[in-house]
């Protein structure tokens, strides 16, 4: 497993051309060999991972997505379930997929009230922030993803270890006592010889 992660952007103006954004090493070294457009490549986000190093990226995102670079935008990342079990996931990152049943309940509800702020400012500071927390959420994953990996991997080697020490051991020891035997036989069949 790899705590890297992906972030595709389906271009607008090839028609099912994709460009790769990579966050870390071992997602950017596959597809550097692979004949695949990268858009970017982020190795040290993993050095000191935090929200704050974790924003700009979600920030060029929405502002490529604005500007209509892209068409679509998804992230493909590890998600941790526990240490030994990770799933890999494919989210839309944007635009946004509004759910069927959010759409039919606001057509119920036709109510008279007053935001303040408007509904605007507020959907400009929600949604922006609840799109950095997911790719920071994303992240996360991965890097709890490999952790466990690394963990699961460490723990099969140990045991692994274990047992070739208990079989190491095992044909130390008849060797050693073969070796006794023989010494013993030696020293009898000598004390026979003289005592003859």
């Amino acid at each position: 497993m790899s705590q890297d992660c992906s972030i595709f952007n389906n271009h607008s103006i090839a028609s099912v051309s994709s460009v790769i954004f990579c966050i870390g090493k071992k997602i950017s070294d596959y597809y550097s060999k692979e004949d695949y457009k990268i858009a970017e490549i982020n190795n040290k986000i993993f050095d000191d991972l935090s929200f704050e190093n974790v924003a700009p990226i979600a920030e060029k995102l929405m502002e490529d997505f604005s500007e209509k670079k892209y068409d679509r935008i998804e992230i493909i990342y590890n998600q941790f379930k526990n240490a030994a079990v990770q799933r890999l996931i494919t989210e839309q990152y944007l635009p946004i997929v509004s759910d069927e049943q959010s759409d039919s309940q606001q057509q119920e509800v036709n109510a008279n009230y007053i935001f303040e702020p408007s509904k605007e400012e507020i959907l400009k500071e929600l949604i922006p922030k609840s799109l950095k927390i997911q790719l920071y959420k994303a992240i996360l994953d991965s890097y709890a993803s490999e952790q466990g990996a690394r963990m699961t991997a460490m723990h099969q080697a140990t045991e692994n270890a274990k047992e070739i020490l208990k079989d190491l051991k095992l044909s130390y020891n008849k060797a050693r006592q073969a070796a006794i035997t023989n010494e013993i036989l030696e020293i009898v069949s000598g004390a026979n010889a003289l005592n003859e």
